[in-house]
């Protein structure tokens, strides 16, 4: 505001310099004709000369064709034509007077302040003394009673007067509204030329007339051409303004369709002012304001605490055409007191909703836009810690690949919290939520300028590290990052050390992320098991890896050749001993490495894109052998094991039912077993997966239980059927009492949550019995039978009727499992 006043204060003293100089010089004007006047004498023309000449004098510069410049008005008038009429008619002196008095009635009777009335006196006192001095130069002489027709004196004086009129009022109205000299100078000069020709016609007609004594009547023309022309030029002048100003309006309409708010507001205001010729043009949003002139926008920010209207402002409403709604309001500023014509007012109004809708369309692709962003942005960043997820890291180490050029070479550092999950298990999942979020902060802190910092999930992270010089500086940095999680974290008034392990592989010779992610992982491994903080992958370590890595080239002949099959081995009922189920077990028939168990190549299937076909297979042959199994009688479920990585798909549970559904098989034939330790990491993804196959009939299982650390918290979430107690356990379960008090609250914790256990690894009679007498009433193992095919299975069964060992008493088990011969079907 400040600076507008001292805007402001800057032009009034121009204004007042300019119009001192127009009064100076209309003074010396005036002090020359008095000086001619002392010198020679003038005579006095009777008072009705004079009185009609400032009559003439009065209704010429009354007649007016107005064109408005902002806040001001610039007119064309005919006063030119009685005051060269009456410089051949009266004394010099004589005329300047009247146009003296004639100015001075015309402004009492429309005041408008002393400084414009000054200005007005002095101005025409100036020009018509000018004229005055060119008829005196050229020896004219005023004379009623024997008027002369010096043509050459009236073209001089009107070409002068019309001179000195528009350097002293150009330079005044440019001040005033801060529009350029040339542009006021030049504003509908056509128009005044063919004004001032028309003037000079009527001059030379009635001076003529008059001189030559020609008939009278001709004057009555003059009245007819000067009112035929000042019609035409009103109207030429109204027309051209309207048809310049609806272009305008249909040109700033054209430049409001934009999708940027910024640019929609400033072309608005700049328009506005250009349109409907104001000094500034501001539109005022909810929390926004916007400022300009026709050239340039003076402010736009917030709203000041005081913003009084001044009293000059045209203000309309910025409400869309229905008037459902309104978004601001457009302010003119014109400088002066201006009063819109009606149809101004429409453009205006129309104009205003061209404003409002075009805000409206910006405010709406601007909340498109950011949605559109928030959902990139979820897309790509982990919802719990605002890092990176697996997918950016994986497009972004992908583009640093494929890079024709970068700064230096790159690696990947993997990072693994130790300990994380009794973090959860002791304090919930809240605090470890917390931990989570510390630790990605401190991660992402520490980070050199272009490191990608990303979750992978659970406690696991990963960094991109960028820009280095040389490979030495990717441990170092590494040791860096991972010394800022040394501090400890605060968590609900407890204080947490945070230990982690880094793996760090570099991306020279990897040939692409998923390599690069799998060298990391193992050098993230490597360090948890040697205890260091941090281990560099090394080729020549990676023994094992190595022939994973050729047997990945070799899936897909595998999966296509039908190398992968699948032998049963049998779940028995420990009491009756009794085959209740049937586990499936995939082996991988390799031409030249033999028969390889799923340790050796399960990791391997499932980071090479070749999971679905390869679970497909293994589902496909287990459901086979059921229904062969079931034609000879024996309807048995079996169990076969999922990887954590199905589960990750979404399209794995439609999948699954639509094989039972091409087999025709029973939904709760099907037993799905999910390894513990690797999907209480991923519950928060699996949990809508497994809950659908569950609705769907399926069973699930729980293999390896008791081997996680957050068994508890598995069983609250993952809605299943059975437990299946590890190997390791019922390897002690005659010499450990730790481990027989593991099953014991194994078996318990089922029979309150109504689940069945099965016991993995039973080699003697001495460990049945032991689980027997602990409550576990099924269980597999080579004491009952090895894995077989799927015929020599049968063989099995139907050997022994579906009994592999010696019931432990007559009455056989309290509880039996829902897997029995049908008693219809021969053996």
């Amino acid at each position: 505001m400040s600076q507008d006043r001292n805007v402001d204060n800057v032009t009034d003293q121009r204004l007042r310099l300019l119009v001192g100089l127009v009064v100076v010089l209309g003074v010396c004007a005036v002090a020359g004709l008095a000086a001619y006047a002392l010198r020679e004498p003038v005579p006095t023309p009777q008072p009705l000369v004079l009185a009609g000449l400032c009559g003439a004098l009065i209704i010429a510069k009354r007649v007016r064709v107005y064109v408005r410049v902002q806040s001001n008005v610039d007119s064309n008038t005919w006063g030119e034509v009685p005051v060269l009429i009456g410089l051949t008619l009266v004394p010099a002196p004589w005329v300047v007077l009247c146009a003296i008095a004639a100015t001075l009635v015309i402004r009492c009777l429309t005041w408008v302040g002393v400084q414009k009335t000054v200005f007005a006196v002095a101005k025409d006192t100036l020009t018509t003394g000018a004229a005055a001095m060119v008829f005196l130069a050229f020896g004219v002489r005023g004379d009623l009673t024997d008027p002369s027709f010096p043509m050459a004196a009236i073209v001089v004086a009107l070409v002068t007067f019309i001179v000195i009129d528009h350097l002293a009022f150009v330079p005044v109205l440019s001040a005033a509204t801060g529009v350029g000299l040339w542009q006021v100078a030049l504003h509908d000069w056509a128009s005044k030329v063919i004004l001032h020709l028309g003037e000079l016609v009527a001059v030379l007609l009635v001076v003529g007339v008059l001189a030559t004594g020609t008939n009278p009547l001709l004057l009555l023309c003059v009245p007819l051409v000067v009112v035929c022309m000042h019609l035409w030029q009103s109207r030429s002048v109204r027309t051209r303004e309207e048809r310049e100003s609806w272009q305008r309006l249909a040109k700033a309409t054209d430049e409001l369709n934009a999708v940027d708010l910024t640019q929609v507001l400033h072309s608005a205001t700049t328009r506005a002012a250009q349109i409907f010729s104001a000094a500034e043009a501001t539109i005022d949003l909810a929390a926004r304001t916007v400022r300009a002139t026709e050239s340039q926008v003076l402010a736009d920010g917030p709203i000041p605490a005081t913003n009084l209207a001044p009293p000059d402002e045209t203000t309309v409403d910025l409400i869309a055409h229905d008037g459902s709604v309104r978004v601001g309001v457009l302010r003119l500023r014109f400088g002066g007191t201006v009063r819109l014509t009606e149809v101004e007012q429409y453009k205006l109004r129309t104009f205003a909703s061209a404003i409002c809708t075009a805000i409206r369309n910006a405010q709406a692709y601007a909340e498109l836009a950011r949605i559109a962003a928030e959902n990139a942005h979820a897309a790509a960043h982990d919802p719990l810690t605002g890092l990176a997820n697996r997918r950016r890291l994986y497009e972004h180490a992908d583009h640093l690949f494929r890079a024709t050029s970068h700064s230096g070479l790159f690696a990947l550092l993997m990072i693994d919290l130790n300990h994380f999950k009794e973090v959860n298990d002791t304090l919930g999942h809240a605090a470890g939520d917390e931990v989570l979020r510390q630790v990605a902060a401190r991660l992402r802190d520490s980070a050199a300028p272009g490191d990608l910092v990303a979750r992978l999930g659970g406690d696991e992270f990963a960094v991109l590290l960028t820009g280095l010089p040389t490979p030495a500086l990717a441990g170092h940095r590494a040791t860096g990052m991972l010394a800022a999680l040394e501090t400890d974290i605060e968590v609900e008034g407890m204080r947490i050390t945070v230990e982690a392990a880094g793996g760090i592989a570099l991306a020279a010779g990897t040939g692409g992320v998923e390599e690069l992610m799998r060298r990391a992982d193992i050098a993230m491994y490597q360090a948890k098991r040697s205890g260091e903080q941090t281990f560099v992958y090394a080729h020549a370590r990676d023994t094992a890896d190595l022939g994973r890595l050729m047997l990945t080239g070799e899936l897909r002949r595998a999966v296509a050749e039908h190398e992968f099959i699948v032998d049963f081995q049998p779940i028995v009922d420990l009491g009756t001993g009794e085959v209740v189920a049937a586990e499936a077990l995939a082996r991988w028939h390799h031409p030249e490495q033999g028969s390889l168990s799923p340790v050796q190549f399960l990791e391997t299937v499932e980071r090479s894109g070749q999971l679905p076909a390869f679970a497909d297979a293994v589902l496909e042959q287990s459901l086979i052998a059921r229904q062969s199994w079931r034609e000879a009688g024996f309807d048995l479920p079996v169990a076969v094991n999922v990887s954590p990585r199905s589960l990750l798909d979404p399209t794995f549970p439609g999948a699954v039912l639509a094989m039972l559904a091409r087999h025709d098989a029973p939904a709760n034939r099907l037993v799905l077993e999910l390894t513990e330790t690797l999907t209480v990491s991923q519950l928060d993804v699996v949990e809508r997966t497994l809950a659908e196959l569950r609705d769907a009939g399926i069973r699930l299982a729980i293999d390896d239980f008791g081997t996680g650390v957050s068994s508890l918290s598995v069983l609250s979430r993952i809605p299943v059927h059975q437990l299946k107690i590890d190997r390791e356990f019922v390897a002690g379960v005659e010499t450990s009492a730790e481990a027989a008090a593991v099953i014991r609250t194994t078996v318990d914790l089922a029979r309150n949550l109504n689940l069945t256990v099965v016991a993995e690894g039973v080699e003697s009679e001495p460990q049945r019995r032991a689980l027997w007498s602990l409550g576990c009433l099924a269980g597999q193992g080579h004491l009952f039978a090895r894995p077989y095919s799927a015929a020599r299975f049968l063989t099995i069964l139907q050997r022994g009727s579906g009994i592999l060992a010696v019931a432990l008493h007559d009455e056989g088990s309290v509880v039996r499992l829902p897997a029995r011969r049908l008693p219809n079907l021969p053996a």
